[in-house]
């Protein structure tokens, strides 16, 4: 006779085994179909579910969605071989070297160009998430606070070196970070011909002109 606990690992253990399946999936198909393409009908009917089975595995379409979200930063941090998850694999890179972070946080920002349904979902929701009682409002918050937290740190550290001006503080110079990358994928849903990353780039450029400089000339002459 099977251990009844065995049986209840073995049950949880599928459990979260399909609803990472759902998140996967659903992922492709928002970037393939766009945010507004993706109904929970066509997500079940990507992981072989009915709409009520799909919806077993998360309490709402919201929290489906915030999930989804979820999902895409860690695999964007993999993406970047910064880890599992995109603030704490960002916060990790390498030394916490400013330049370390703007390489992963760049070439986070460039793949989001070739999954527009995700930014779509991600804007939307990042709205939405406004109201406190919205399922996707903690993820957003913390999601804030942690970039912001490491960019901060890396600034000050920077700042410390002298190696950067200090005359705007570590938390409002990473609040320009966000503002400037989430602004630009407002702008890029509207212009697609836009370069979201060109914008976060020029203002890692304005902090530390001359790391930036130094760097790309190591990676022009490793080039030649």
């Amino acid at each position: 006779m099977a251990d009844s606990g065995t049986g209840r690992r073995g049950s949880y253990a599928k459990g979260v085994a399909k609803r990472e399946e759902i998140l996967t999936r659903a992922l492709d198909v928002i970037a393939r179909e766009g945010y507004r393409g993706a109904s929970v009908k066509e997500l079940a009917d990507a992981v072989g579910l009915s709409q009520a089975g799909l919806l077993h595995y998360f309490d709402s379409k919201e929290e489906l969605f915030t999930e989804i979200l979820r999902k895409r930063d860690e695999l964007d941090s993999v993406g970047q071989g910064l880890g599992g998850d995109l603030q704490q694999g960002l916060a990790a890179a390498e030394s916490g070297e400013l330049l370390d972070i703007r390489a992963g946080y760049l070439g986070v920002i460039r793949h989001n160009a070739d999954v527009p349904g995700l930014v779509h979902l991600f804007a939307r929701l990042s709205v939405d998430a406004a109201d406190p009682e919205h399922p996707a409002h903690q993820f957003f918050v913390a999601r804030g606070e942690s970039l912001r937290g490491f960019f901060a740190a890396a600034v000050a550290a920077q700042q410390r070196a002298g190696e950067i001006t200090d005359r705007v503080d570590p938390d409002t110079v990473a609040r320009l970070f966000q503002a400037v990358a989430d602004g630009m994928q407002v702008q890029w849903m509207l212009e697609p011909d836009v370069d979201m990353a060109a914008p976060v780039a020029a203002l890692f450029e304005l902090l530390a002109p001359s790391s930036i400089a130094a760097d790309e000339g190591d990676a022009a002459r490793e080039g030649d």
